[in-house]
């Protein structure tokens, strides 16, 4: 939702609520963006003053506001607070992050069907809620629904009576806009839940086809048409065309209950969705490169049958070198080190006869041989010649 700039002539501070932005204006009056002492951000709507001083606007909004604070949940922006006796009247709802369904499609394009069966059938459930409360929302459309990361909003339910440029000029009548009225707000008749569908199914045709089903033109046109022309839905989806034909009924009695829409457009929607889903290209398997090592989960590519001939130059070579023995491969030079200043010389190449600890001979642990009990026994009887042969000269030395 776009934001600007308190003016000069905007009201800083609102009851317990600081203003902080402009969020737009309608027939009513002007939306802000406010926050309590919590932080908690709120869209509060201040009434116009030509309106503030009409009496029976104030009592038929006092009466709404009550009902408004009824509902509960329903996709709909919970009422936070409001004060219908101050000198401008006023209401606080909770706000909601998101773009409008209005500027998401004309920023984005129009919406897939099984986006839109997924929106209305949150909505249509929503309504629900509102129409359980005693409350009819009257000016649903696509302005007035907001995208928020927890699904689709309803903002302005209930309490959307007033009279403007932009709604109907017929003062005392239920007010909505051209293009998404019901016939019998047209006329004038009493508004009942059914005139919520009509508004609905307008909405998701102009999600589906970035237009209204009456077309455009002047406020006497579009209301002419709403009455009595059938409403235009190409470009929407085979899916979705005769349920929203269904909604936009001229009769109310004709058109489908939001709990029966609800569970019609939740039908649609897995629908839809699954279908997106089996039409997606297969994703294709890995080619199998030969000259690559191959891994486990790898098919390894089948050996050319070898000719009789290769078989036997191959045993020939391989008994060979059996009776050569094995081929003694060079030491590796060692790497210097990373601070040394001059080339290591290279360890000399170990010989089958010599053990060491890279000769295959166990060692006790600490990198040295076990020691060999032969070698042993003969260290120690040279130890005791010599030995004898010292003592046997200094005892001679002695005697001269």
């Amino acid at each position: 939702m776009a934001m600007m700039r308190l003016r000069r002539e905007d009201p800083r501070v609102v009851g317990s609520f600081r203003l902080h932005r402009r969020l737009g204006a309608g027939g009513m009056g002007v939306v802000y963006l406010g926050s309590d002492r919590r932080g908690q951000r709120v869209a509060l709507k201040v009434i116009r003053p030509d309106l503030a001083e009409d009496q029976e606007f104030r009592s038929r909004f006092a009466r709404e506001v009550s009902a408004a604070r009824r509902i509960r949940g329903g996709c709909t922006a919970r009422l936070v607070a409001a004060d219908l006796e101050a000198e401008r009247p006023w209401f606080a709802t909770q706000y909601v992050p998101g773009p409008s369904l209005h500027d998401r499609v004309a920023e984005e394009g129009v919406l897939q069907a099984a986006e839109v069966a997924a929106i209305g059938a949150a909505l249509s459930e929503g309504l629900v809620a509102v129409h359980e409360a005693g409350v009819v929302h009257r000016d649903l459309k696509p302005s007035n629904i907001l995208l928020s990361p927890k699904g689709p909003r309803i903002i302005d339910f209930g309490i959307a009576w007033a009279t403007g440029a932009s709604t109907l000029t017929h003062v005392g009548t239920a007010v909505g806009s051209p293009g998404f009225l019901a016939p019998e707000q047209v006329r004038g008749v009493a508004v009942t839940p059914a005139t919520d569908v009509f508004s609905l199914g307008a909405t998701l045709a102009y999600a589906a086809t970035a237009d209204s089903p009456f077309g455009h033109g002047g406020s006497e046109v579009m209301l002419y048409r709403v009455v009595h022309e059938e409403a235009q839905l190409q470009g929407v989806p085979d899916a979705l065309a005769p349920l929203l034909r269904a909604c936009l009924a001229k009769d109310p009695e004709e058109r489908p209950s939001t709990l029966q829409l609800s569970m019609r457009l939740k039908e649609i929607a897995a629908r839809e969705a699954q279908g997106l889903v089996e039409t997606r290209p297969p994703v294709p398997r890995e080619r199998i490169d030969t000259d690559r090592p191959t891994t486990r989960y790898q098919e390894r590519p089948a050996r050319p049958a070898a000719s009789a001939r290769t078989e036997r130059l191959d045993r020939g070579e391989r008994t060979e070198r059996l009776d050569r023995g094995p081929e003694r491969r060079p030491a590796a030079r060692p790497k210097s080190g990373r601070n040394s200043g001059s080339r290591s010389r290279p360890y000399p190449a170990r010989t089958p006869g010599r053990s060491g600890p890279a000769s295959g001979v166990r060692t006790n642990g600490t990198g040295r041989r076990p020691a060999n009990p032969r070698l042993l026994r003969q260290r120690i009887v040279v130890f005791f010649v010599v030995t004898l042969i010292v003592a046997l000269g200094i005892a001679a030395a002695q005697k001269l």
